[in-house]
């Protein structure tokens, strides 16, 4: 058990670390990156700097682990995501975005939090389809207008990052000790679920 509590903190130091080296390289002063280490850079760093993406993120990997849906859950996030960065890229407007991502991180942390046993494994795939394709288009903000390199070094950046935290929960909750009903999922189920309300009641009162 003491085993099994080092690996999850191990784990939840990841994104903290990713967060703290790439933030000093995320902003750029405010531009788009130049080159294509900018851009994989900035790739990297968007998902963990916002905690409402970062929470769907770790969220998704404890209901595939505990759940037992394998990588079906994350990768299906992952690729509606990359989906949604270039409906932004070509200027489609996905209306109500930041609402939608915020509503999402209520939702599954709700569904963490209550220890519900498991629906089909495509519902789970719809919905964090659809919520990929949200939190997509909300990372799209960022690469408008940039050069096809450093687009595309961005949706690495993106692929790589989401893909490590969400696999990377998934399998330290694929253990026997993580079921829908232990309390370590529920608490982070109810620690997303916060940080969805948060940005919800920050949309509904701005400033």
């Amino acid at each position: 058990m003491s085993r099994l509590v080092s690996r999850i903190a191990l784990l939840s130091l990841v994104p903290l670390f990713a967060a703290t080296s790439a933030e000093a390289h995320h902003a750029m002063g405010g531009r788009l990156p130049a080159t294509f280490g900018e851009g994989f850079i900035s790739g990297l760093a968007h998902p963990v700097i916002g905690l409402d993406h970062l929470g769907f993120i770790v969220a998704a990997g404890l209901i595939a682990g505990v759940m037992g849906l394998g990588a079906f859950v994350p990768v299906a996030f992952v690729v509606a995501s990359i989906a949604g960065v270039m409906l932004h890229v070509q200027l489609v407007n996905l209306p109500f975005a930041e609402t939608v991502i915020a509503l999402s991180v209520v939702a599954i942390g709700g569904l963490l939090a209550a220890g519900r046993e498991k629906p089909a494994r495509g519902v789970w795939i719809g919905l964090f389809a659809i919520a990929g394709l949200f939190h997509g288009y909300a990372y799209g903000e960022s690469i408008v207008g940039a050069e096809p390199t450093q687009l595309v070094a961005y949706l690495a950046g993106l692929a790589v990052v989401q893909s490590v935290i969400g696999a990377g929960v998934a399998l330290v909750a694929s253990g026997r000790a993580w079921t829908p009903t232990s309390l370590a999922p529920r608490l982070a189920g109810a620690a997303a679920f916060g940080i969805g309300l948060s940005a919800v009641v920050t949309q509904l009162i701005p400033g």
